[in-house]
This record gives structure tokens, C-alpha cells and sequence, in this order.
């Protein structure tokens, strides 16, 4: 099970540390938060303590509103659960009831500045990201039209080069030779480069190249959701290719199906263009147009009218 160490978490929502647990090796490996304003209730059935709990404006005024006696009872209770962090939003100031459980049972507390419902939003998408089911595969992935395309196939076939005539043409470049991919929903890929190769491409014969550098930040993306799979074969003149599209083929990557276009390559084929084309007709298709199924039909309709 994928896990992210709290200081990760720190860093990157930019959190206020306000008590650090002595045994500062604790993971996070739950994608959803709590907020523990039935807890503070007395109801600790189906208690999530594997999640990070968040204290919002709401849970804060019922504390101070609660009898002290029964506040002290609950939150004793609530704090000895082994949950990873309590996190404050607002920027509220935190009562010194809680700093001293915090302490006593040596639990992270942080703060953030942020409201309590962006907070969160940001706190599961990050977590969601983090945490989700990666795989690495060789490819090259662009951004197409606001498509993501996964161009595939084996080396040496040409992939970079099409990549490269792409960005040229005003295309964006995600990953070159080594695409990461997360499964980030049930039917939902995204893939982005590893950080130490970002933004750069080998080209064979001149070796390796800064895309951002050599042509501009609009010409990368950090990440970007699988959307359709090219993959680039040199020709066979034995095998028999789709001239149609009638039927389409599908990749399955982490159990998500992908749509999967067969490019025969050989010289003479601008095979930029043919990815362009290529996700332009898939939008097309994913707006209820198939060009293939609209040909059938009118030629349907004519062999109709010469039977009448």
C-alpha cells in the first residue's frame, strides 16, 4: 500500500507546525479526512482513525460551548486513537486544551491559514495523487489538442521524433521515454514524467535536449490524463490495417480501458500530422461524431433509394 510521510504533507500545503511527534517517521496512507465533530459528541462507532482529522470552525465553537468536564472526557477519549495528525484550518487560534492532549499523547497538530472547505479540497487532491497506484511504462506522452495522447511502440520506431515535431507545431510534451502513470479514479489515468528526466527528450544523433528551455514553458505540462494510445510499428506489407475505423481496438492499462490506434510506419508518413488527426477524430467521436459510422449510413441510404 502506497504511503506519504506527514512532512511531505507539510511541505507542500505549506502547514504550520504547532506540536512535532517525538517519532517523526508516520505515514499517511488514507486519501480521505475526518472531521471529528461526532467523536467530540461521544459517537467513536466507525471512528475512520486511520485518516487525518480536521478541525474546522464548526467542530472549534462546539468545543468551547461543551461543559468543560464533558469536553475533557471526549477529547481524552478522541486522543487516544493513534490518527496520524490533527490539523486547525482558519488559522484559528487553538486552546490550550488541546496543546497539552496533543503533547500528553504526543500527536502532530498543525495549522493551516487556508478555510476549512478549500483546505480539505486541496488536502484530498493531493492526497489522492500521492497515494495513488503507479506504474512505469516506456512511451512518450503529449498533450495534443487537450487530448492526452500515449504514443507507443518499440525503440528506435520514432516516437521522440514525432513528440518533437509536435511541440514544434505548438503541441505539449509530458514525458519522454518514461511516462508514470497514476490510476487516480476508478476510470482515470495520469501520467507525468519522473522528476530528474522532466522536460527533457533524447533525440538520437544529437543527444539530449531541454524542451522548455529550447522552446518556451508553453511548450510543457507537468501531467496530464491518458486519453487515447497511438502505437507506432514499422510497416508489414503481410498484415491487413484498419482503413475504416469501424472497429475500435482498446488497451487495458491498470484495468482502465484506453482507445488504441495502430500507426504503420515507413518513410514518407508525417506522422505528426496523423496524431493530430488522430485526436482530433477522437474528440470528434467522444462529441457523439464517428465519420466511419457517418459514411455507412449515407452509403445505407443510397442503396435504399436504388431498391425504391
Amino acid at each position: 500500500m502506497a504511503s506519504i510521510p506527514i512532512d511531505n504533507i507539510v511541505k507542500e500545503l505549506g502547514l504550520e507546525v504547532i506540536h512535532l511527534k517525538d517519532h517523526q517517521c508516520i505515514d499517511v496512507d488514507e486519501s480521505d479526512v475526518n472531521r471529528p465533530g461526532l467523536q467530540f459528541a461521544g459517537f467513536f462507532d466507525y471512528f475512520a482513525v486511520e485518516r487525518i482529522q480536521v478541525l474546522g470552525k464548526v467542530e472549534m465553537t462546539y468545543l468551547e460551548n461543551m461543559d468543560p468536564k464533558m469536553r475533557s472526557i471526549q477529547l481524552e477519549r478522541f486522543f487516544q486513537y493513534d490518527f496520524p495528525c490533527l490539523i486547525v484550518s482558519r488559522n484559528m487560534d487553538i486552546p490550550d486544551y488541546i496543546i497539552e492532549l496533543c503533547r500528553k499523547y504526543d500527536r502532530w497538530l498543525l495549522r493551516s491559514d487556508l478555510s476549512t472547505s478549500v483546505f480539505i479540497q486541496r488536502l484530498i487532491n493531493y492526497l489522492g495523487s500521492a497515494l495513488a497506484p503507479t506504474i512505469t511504462r516506456h512511451g512518450v506522452l503529449v498533450d495534443v489538442y487537450g487530448a492526452g495522447v500515449y504514443l507507443m511502440g518499440q525503440s528506435g520506431i520514432g516516437k521522440s521524433e514525432t513528440a518533437l515535431e509536435l511541440i514544434k507545431r505548438g503541441h505539449r510534451l509530458v514525458a519522454d521515454d518514461a511516462v508514470e502513470i497514476k490510476k487516480v479514479a476508478e476510470n482515470r489515468l495520469i501520467g507525468e514524467s519522473p522528476e530528474i528526466i522532466r522536460h527533457f527528450m533524447e533525440i538520437r544523433g544529437v543527444g539530449i535536449i531541454d524542451i522548455k528551455s529550447m522552446y518556451g514553458v508553453g511548450s510543457v505540462i507537468n501531467n496530464k490524463p491518458l486519453d487515447i494510445i497511438i502505437y507506432m510499428e514499422f510497416w508489414d506489407n503481410t498484415k491487413e490495417y484498419d482503413r475504416l475505423g469501424m472497429n475500435e481496438e482498446y488497451t487495458e492499462i491498470m484495468g482502465v480501458k484506453l482507445p488504441k490506434i495502430v500507426i504503420p510506419v515507413r518513410p514518407g508518413r508525417n506522422l505528426a500530422v496523423i496524431v493530430e488527426v488522430a485526436a482530433r477524430n477522437w474528440r470528434l467521436k467522444r462529441m457523439g461524431y464517428n465519420a466511419a459510422q457517418e459514411l455507412d449510413n449515407r452509403l445505407n441510404d443510397l442503396m435504399q433509394k436504388n431498391r425504391e
